[in-house]
């Protein structure tokens, strides 16, 4: 029962945590990339280059959390690739990953790598005390910037879990679409907590029909619907109320498709989106399953450190 690190580095978030597999406690700093006024994210160069500058402040931090001590690690963990695929790539990934492997080199901790999205469903199974579903199939949800997902999950010997996707947006992700129309709206990047304190704020009754291709959805239409909202004068209000009633729509409508297909499995949400008070409310009335806390549902390194000492323990 020791002590692991993980490391994540996406687009959006450098983070580390530390994962105590004796106590089951995690400590986790984060620290969102710098993204210019009126921009809708950063370009992977200047990814790679924050979090190059911000790695060893999060890592200072994340020490002075545990007491200032140095850390004994029997572990170190990253993320190397957006998702389980062949091809799966991104150049932001190799911050953190190159980060994990030199401090295994001089540590003598051993190293493991994990994709994005299985750090993301590992860090929602630990913060929403499911993480027996580690031994079973389930069906996971991973919606953020980049990322509108729909997982088959199953036990993996070699890697925990395996991550399947089953469906997807076939155009804009949830996370685009929220930040696109939150930019329409004068609100700042990311829009996500803007546009929801917005739409809580909004009293229209929206039922709006998803468009979906088996089992997939389309989301760039909804974006259209938006601009019109707002070229004919609609208060802000109600744009971003339609707008997260569009996304509630769509994952509704893919939940339904998927347990019609995989039978009645359990579900899981996890990604940023998903922290989202409305999406939540929604799919929990209809659905139930699984949320997370924020900390846990947005970018992190927590599920990457958890998930090395899953797999070493395992090994032992």
């Amino acid at each position: 029962m020791g002590l692991y690190l993980g490391l994540d580095t996406s687009n959006y978030t450098t983070s580390a945590a530390a994962f105590d597999a004796g106590a089951g406690v995690i400590w986790q700093v984060k620290r969102p990339l710098p993204v210019k006024e009126g921009e809708l994210g950063l370009r992977q160069s200047d990814a790679v280059f924050f979090h190059t500058r911000q790695l060893p402040e999060v890592l200072e931090r994340l020490r002075e959390d545990l007491g200032g001590r140095p850390l004994l690690l029997d572990g170190v963990a990253a993320s190397d690739r957006p998702r389980q695929a062949e091809g799966s790539y991104m150049p932001c990934f190799l911050a953190g990953s190159g980060m994990a492997r030199g401090l295994s080199a001089v540590t003598g901790a051993p190293f493991v790598s994990f994709s994005h999205q299985q750090g993301h469903v590992a860090a929602a199974l630990y913060g929403a005390d499911k993480t027996a579903w580690l031994d079973r199939r389930f069906l996971a949800f991973h919606v953020s910037g980049g990322t509108t997902d729909a997982l088959l999950v199953e036990p993996d010997g070699d890697t925990v879990l395996r991550c399947e996707t089953v469906a997807t947006s076939l155009d804009l992700k949830a996370g685009q679409l929220i930040d696109r129309v939150g930019r329409m709206l004068g609100l700042p990047f990311p829009a996500g907590p803007a546009l929801e304190r917005l739409a809580l704020g909004g009293s229209g009754v929206y039922r709006p029909r998803p468009s979906l291709e088996d089992g997939s959805c389309h989301l760039s239409g909804v974006e259209n619907q938006c601009r019109d909202c707002i070229a004919r004068g609609d208060p802000p209000e109600e744009v971003a109320r339609f707008c997260l009633c569009s996304v509630l729509a769509a994952l509704d409508g893919m939940t339904t498709a998927l347990l019609r297909r995989f039978g009645d499995l359990p579900l899981l949400y996890a990604g940023g989106v998903m922290s989202n008070t409305l999406l939540r409310r929604g799919l929990e009335a209809r659905y139930g399953g699984a949320f997370t806390p924020p900390s846990y549902s947005a970018d992190n390194a927590a599920g990457i450190a958890f998930l090395a000492a899953i797999r070493s323990e395992r090994r032992i």
